[in-house]
C-alpha cells in the first residue's frame, strides 16, 4: 500500500503563528520524545515510521509549501508541489498519476489522509489493515470514521448502514455521508451510530485513474501539471467519495484531535508559556505562545490565549479564537517568518517609502539563519540593493562570478542583478542581518532560476577559463 498525505492549508486558524507558507501543520508546538518540540507533520511522519509505513509515503504540497515540507521531512520522502491550490480532488488525482508514472500497478491499493491529525498510534494500525479491508469486503472504497465522544458541529459524518450486524466484520457498510451539521443533526446522527469523518481513503488505483480518464484528465503526470491553472478548485468528497457505491468504513474508537485552533491546541502544549513569558497562578486556563525575543506576562485574566510571531499579536478568549478565521485583515502582507530546507527568514522590520528624495523606495530588514553545510540556491536578486552583515559563523560566498571566505563582522554589499550564493561551513550556522533597499522589497519574490552550490561553483570556474578562439 502506498500513503499519500496531503498537505496544505491557509494559514489563518493558528494566526499570527501560522500563516499562507507556514500553515498549521508546520507549526513546531508539540512535544516530541526527544524533549524538543515537533510540528503536527512531523508527528505523524514519525508514527508512521513506527508503524513501517513512511517508506511508502509521499507528501502533496502547495508549490509555496515545498520547501517548509522538505525542511520538516528532510529529502526521503517524496514531495509533489501542486502548483495551484485546486482543491482535493484535484490533489489526489495528481498523485494518483503520479503513482502511474512511477510504474506502481493500477492494483496497488493507496490510501490519502490529512497531513496533520492528531492521533494514537493505533489509529494507523488501522490505517495498515485498509488493503485486507478492501478485500474482504469487496467494497471499491474503505474509509475510516472515528467514534464520537460528542455530537461535533465542526466535522462530517459518515453514516453506516443500520440493517448489519456490528460485530461480525471489523468494518461497517456506509449508508450515507453528512456534512457539519447542526447541534440537534449532530446529536441525531450519533443516535444512528454515525462515525466522525477522519478524512482517511483507501483504493485501488486504478479506480482513481479510471475517474481521471472519465473526465478527460491526461493520462501523462507532467500534463496534468501544465493544465493546473485552467483546473476548478473541487473537492474530493463531493465529486467522488458521495458518488461511490460500494464503501465500507473502519470504525476506530480511540484519540483523534483536529488541532484547528487555539482552544483544541492549547491543551497539547508543554507547560503554560511557550517561548519568552510567564502565566499568573490565578491566571486558570490561560496559555502563551510566543516567539518574539520580548517576554509576555498574563497577571490575573483565566481563559485565554496570547500568541504572538513577526507576523502579529492575537490576545484573545480560547472559546473566541476561532473568529480570527473571520477578522478581514486589509491588505494582505507577506509572511514575516518563512522557514526552508537551508534555514529560516524573519523580517525584523518595514520602513515604508518616504517622500523625501528616495520617495518610493522601501526598507526591509530581515534576520536570516542558515543551517550547518547549507547554501542559498544561487540566483540574481532583482532590482533592490542588499547589505549582509555576519553576526556569527563562517562560510564560502560566491558574488558576481568569485568564491570568496566569509567570517563572523563581515560586512557584504549585493548590489542590483549580482549573482550571489552563500554556503554555511558544516561547523555551524551563519546568521546574518539583511538590509534590503528597492522598490520591490515588499513584493513576494517571484519564482526565478536557481542553482544549487555546486552547479553556481561550476558556473564560475566556467567564465573564468579563457575562451581558446581568442589570442
Amino acid at each position: 500500500m502506498k500513503i499519500i498525505l496531503l498537505s496544505g492549508g491557509s494559514g489563518k486558524r493558528l494566526w499570527p503563528l501560522s500563516n499562507e507558507i507556514r500553515s498549521k501543520t508546520f507549526l513546531k508546538l508539540l512535544p516530541a520524545p526527544d524533549g524538543g518540540r515537533e510540528s503536527m507533520l512531523q508527528r505523524v511522519c514519525r508514527q508512521l515510521d513506527a508503524a513501517g509505513l513512511l517508506s511508502s509515503t509521499s507528501i502533496v504540497t502547495h508549490f509555496s509549501q515545498f520547501e517548509i515540507v522538505r525542511s520538516q521531512v528532510g529529502e526521503k520522502i517524496p514531495v509533489l508541489a501542486e502548483p495551484h491550490k485546486r482543491g482535493t480532488f484535484t490533489a489526489i488525482g495528481l498523485a494518483s498519476r503520479y503513482l502511474h508514472t512511477q510504474g506502481i500497478s493500477p492494483d496497488e491499493i493507496v490510501c490519502f489522509m490529512p497531513a496533520d491529525p492528531f492521533v494514537d498510534a493505533a489509529f494507523f494500525e488501522k490505517v495498515a489493515s485498509l488493503p485486507s479491508v478492501l478485500a474482504q469486503s469487496g467494497a471499491r472504497m474503505a474509509l475510516i470514521g472515528t467514534k464520537p465522544s460528542f455530537p461535533s458541529t465542526q466535522y462530517g459524518y459518515i453514516v453506516p448502514a443500520s440493517a448489519q450486524d456490528r460485530e461480525a466484520a471489523p468494518y461497517l457498510s456506509v449508508a450515507e455521508f453528512a456534512e457539519k451539521p447542526d447541534e440537534q443533526g449532530a446529536s441525531a446522527l450519533l443516535s444512528r451510530g454515525a462515525l466522525w469523518n477522519s478524512g482517511v481513503f483507501a483504493f485501488a488505483n486504478s479506480f482513481m485513474l479510471e475517474v481521471l480518464a472519465s473526465r478527460g484528465l491526461p493520462d501523462d503526470y507532467g500534463q496534468l501539471l501544465g493544465l493546473y491553472d485552467k483546473l476548478p478548485e473541487l473537492s474530493f468528497d463531493e465529486e467522488v467519495v458521495e458518488k461511490t457505491k460500494p464503501i465500507v468504513v473502519l470504525p476506530y474508537d480511540g484519540r483523534w484531535d483536529d488541532l484547528g485552533n487555539w482552544q483544541a491546541l492549547a491543551p497539547h502544549l508543554e507547560g503554560r508559556a511557550v517561548g519568552p513569558g510567564e502565566v499568573s497562578d490565578d491566571s486558570a486556563d490561560t496559555h502563551i505562545v510566543n516567539e518574539l525575543s520580548s517576554p509576555v506576562h498574563v497577571i490575573g485574566v483565566s481563559g485565554i490565549i496570547v500568541a504572538a510571531s513577526p507576523d502579529g499579536i492575537l490576545v484573545a478568549s480560547k472559546a473566541g479564537s476561532s473568529r480570527i478565521k473571520q477578522i478581514n485583515p486589509g491588505k494582505r502582507r507577506a509572511p514575516m517568518y518563512e522557514e526552508y530546507r537551508w534555514g529560516t527568514v524573519t523580517v525584523l522590520d518595514r520602513v515604508p517609502p518616504t517622500g523625501d528624495a528616495n520617495a518610493g523606495t522601501e526598507v526591509v530588514i530581515r534576520r536570516i539563519t542558515l543551517l550547518p553545510g547549507k547554501s542559498f540556491p544561487y540566483r540574481a536578486h532583482g532590482s533592490a540593493k542588499k547589505s549582509w552583515t555576519l553576526l556569527s559563523g563562517s562560510g564560502q560566498m560566491i558574488l558576481d562570478g568569485r568564491i570568496t571566505r566569509v567570517k563572523t563582522g563581515d560586512v557584504l554589499h549585493l548590489e542590483p542583478a549580482a549573482g550571489y550564493a552563500l554556503l554555511a561551513d558544516t561547523t555551524g550556522p551563519v546568521e546574518l542581518i539583511e538590509i534590503e533597499f528597492g522598490p520591490e522589497s515588499a513584493k513576494p519574490a517571484p519564482a526565478a532560476p536557481s542553482l544549487s552550490w555546486e552547479e553556481a561553483v561550476l558556473l564560475c570556474r566556467n567564465d573564468r577559463e579563457p575562451d581558446p578562439g581568442k589570442g
